[in-house]
């Protein structure tokens, strides 16, 4: 995209899906996600001018997405209430021709992989997003973070293993629970 065709309305248009997925994978509440969607837009409606061309469009708005996650973060964390619930409405996921048993079994995963990102520090979330989520490429992650390289393969081996540890740390609980 040049820079002339990055109106607005083509940028809500084409990324609206990116930038509410990862509002809600980087630990906003479901009842939340709408309105962090709307600060977003409205940050890139007053910057997009101030958009550099040389930088793609997705990082530009991944920066501005996870400043504004942040931002909303702190300010539930001053108020007293958590930064993050667990507010995940199963009825609003998708049936998609699934039996009810496979409908819940899916929203259960969901349940537990939002648990999990919940309990990861603010970079490893989103570079778990970003890469494990969102299929960026490392050098894609670098650049919208603004970190070397070599920087973002060691802190998401790190990411990994924390997700990984969380997964099992849910298990064991799971299965000591069952007994």
């Amino acid at each position: 995209m040049k820079q002339a065709e990055h109106t607005f309305g083509r940028v809500y248009e084409d990324h609206f899906d990116f930038v509410w997925r990862t509002v809600s994978r980087l630990g906003v509440p479901d009842s939340a996600v709408a309105d962090v969607c709307q600060e977003v837009f409205i940050v890139v409606y007053r910057r997009l001018d101030d958009f550099e061309p040389r930088a793609a469009l997705k990082t530009w708005l991944f920066a501005i997405v996870s400043r504004t996650v942040l931002d909303y973060r702190r300010r539930r964390r001053r108020k007293g209430l958590d930064a993050v619930g667990d507010d995940t409405d199963p009825d609003v996921l998708p049936a998609h021709d699934r039996g009810p048993d496979e409908s819940a079994d899916t929203a259960q995963k969901l349940k537990l992989c939002r648990r999990v990102l919940e309990g990861m520090d603010d970079e490893k979330r989103a570079l778990f997003v970003l890469s494990e989520l969102e299929q960026w490429t490392v050098p894609e992650i670098a650049e919208a973070c603004g970190l070397n390289v070599n920087t973002v393969y060691t802190r998401l081996r790190a990411a990994r293993a924390q997700f990984e540890q969380g997964m099992r740390r849910h298990r064991a609980r799971s299965s000591w629970s069952d007994s």
